[in-house]
């Protein structure tokens, strides 16, 4: 029989796509979410009027959410409102240096003529690399989903050629001489949760994302897309539930049957797939399996992302002259990389992410005032034993701290509100292993075939989808993955 119905666990970004992919091929979705609102890590909350994004904000490759309507003939802008960030990130060094990352070319020659005139060859070599990568990594790899080991065969040939055995950070740094702007064209792995010193440079084709699509941001905040997502899935006949927790997948044989709710009610569907940690899938939801607990075995062995210790805070005021997207970093950069992936503790400095979407949004502050979020990468809870209920307090003083001597002068004067979300909020609100804000990390060794593949190989009707899978983290790699697996899906309910 055809299979027709399937179940999609958690509606984060890389669930409502699935879902959208599959209600518009007619095939009877269900979408079963543990939170009571949907976006999993595009959580959203609100306080005294401002409101807060829990999660990404950099929204890249709008094509490939458009496609997200196009599939039932509609129009995203029905749903939602795509707004331009300019520039993209402001990058600010404890030296007082400044560079505007900014899409315009003539531009952003201007910004690296400004720092060292002998590398603007060298970023057009870089900017040339990345575009290469692009298109193999990207355009050519991004959606294909590595079921089979002759599927990485012939790709090899050309990660060879592009040195995608090599570290982001080593193919910057054979371009590019000056350290800031090594840092500058490098830390983009860090929006993806991998370290700059260890990332395949196949991820440089972040570089040629941007700025061949731009940087977004969504009108109301990115929950606001999440909401048009989730109006699109529901406009076609999808179902999404909400407050409704899966306790565990059901197995007969080596095929999955349903899911059974945290409350004892049973759902049957041909097709199972998950948007959930890939360590909670196997571990979790699928541990009276064989399987599951052979897989979760092996996943314990693998590296995952840091985490991030995230301070969200609303003020009375608009600070001048802010970017909608900061990085501030620190006094060091590859050391400090390394604390931050392998611990042991937490490291006596930061680099911070600052994100200010009143800049380009106003309506997400009461009048005249203001809505932020500052993120610093921290490591994992399995690289380090932190009691973040005693050192989140004291880390958000010495963030306040830093923020009001390089960037918002009597920050705390103007505070208004103020939540902390920590790795050890990482593990219990969203069921990420070890606190890990992006899951698996981006090494070579664990992209493509290595990574957990979007459809199970033993259980033949359980898929992955999100950041677990492949192509990985970030809105356009799990958009990416739902293209993946929905394709696989589609041919399997039509064989």
């Amino acid at each position: 029989m055809t299979p027709r119905t399937a179940i999609v666990i958690g509606a984060g970004f890389g669930g409502l796509a699935l879902a959208i992919r599959l209600q518009s091929e007619g095939i009877a979705t269900t979408l079963l979410e543990a939170r009571d609102k949907p976006g999993g890590r595009a959580y959203v909350w609100q306080d005294q009027g401002h409101v807060f994004d829990a999660g990404p904000t950099v929204i890249t490759d709008p094509e490939a959410l458009r496609e997200l309507w196009a599939l039932s003939g509609q129009d995203m802008a029905r749903d939602v409102t795509l707004m331009p960030v300019s520039p993209f990130y402001r990058l600010l060094w404890p030296d007082g240096k400044k560079f505007d990352y900014v899409n315009d070319a003539d531009a952003l020659e201007r910004e690296i003529m400004a720092f060292s005139p002998s590398d603007l060859e060298g970023y057009r070599r870089f900017h040339d690399y990345a575009e290469e990568v692009y298109q193999e990594g990207y355009l050519k790899l991004g959606t294909v989903p590595f079921l089979k080991l002759g599927q990485m065969m012939r790709a090899a040939p050309a990660l060879v050629r592009l040195e995608a055995y090599r570290s982001v950070h080593s193919i910057v740094a054979r371009f590019i001489k000056d350290p800031h702007l090594r840092q500058a064209f490098s830390f983009h792995t860090l929006l993806v949760g991998g370290n700059p010193f260890s990332t395949s440079s196949i991820y440089a084709l972040i570089h040629a994302l941007e700025r061949r699509g731009g940087v977004w941001f969504a009108k109301g905040g990115t929950n606001a897309l999440v909401s048009g997502m989730v109006a699109l899935f529901e406009r076609l006949g999808g179902t999404l539930h909400l407050d409704t927790r899966v306790a565990r997948i059901e197995t007969e044989g080596a095929r999955a049957t349903g899911v059974t709710l945290s409350d004892g009610r049973k759902m049957q569907a041909d097709m199972v797939a998950s948007n959930g940690d890939v360590m909670h899938n196997y571990r979790d939801l699928l541990g009276h399996t064989g399987r599951g607990r052979m897989k979760a075995a092996l996943l314990g062995k693998q590296r995952w992302s840091m985490s991030l210790f995230v301070l969200h805070f609303g003020l009375s005021k608009m600070p001048e002259g802010l970017a909608h997207h900061t990085i501030l970093f620190g006094p060091r950069y590859r050391e400090l990389v390394t604390e931050i992936f392998g611990g042991p503790k937490l490291p006596e400095d930061f680099s911070l992410y600052l994100h200010s979407p009143c800049v380009t949004d106003p309506g997400l502050a009461p009048p005249g005032m203001s809505t932020h979020y500052v993120l610093a990468p921290v490591p994992h809870l399995g690289r380090a034993d932190i009691d973040w209920a005693a050192e989140g307090p004291r880390l958000a003083d010495r963030i306040f701290q830093s923020l009001e001597e390089r960037l918002i002068p009597d920050l705390r004067k103007n505070l208004t509100v103020q939540r902390i979300f920590s790795p050890t909020d990482f593990a219990t609100e969203l069921g990420a292993h070890h606190g890990s804000a992006f899951s698996i990390e981006p090494i070579l060794r664990q992209s493509a075939w290595f990574r957990p593949h979007n459809r199970d190989r033993s259980i033949r009707n359980f898929y992955i989808v999100g950041a677990g899978t492949h192509p990985g983290a970030g809105i356009p790699g799990v958009v990416g993955s739902a293209k993946a697996t929905a394709g696989v899906m589609i041919a399997d309910a039509r064989a």
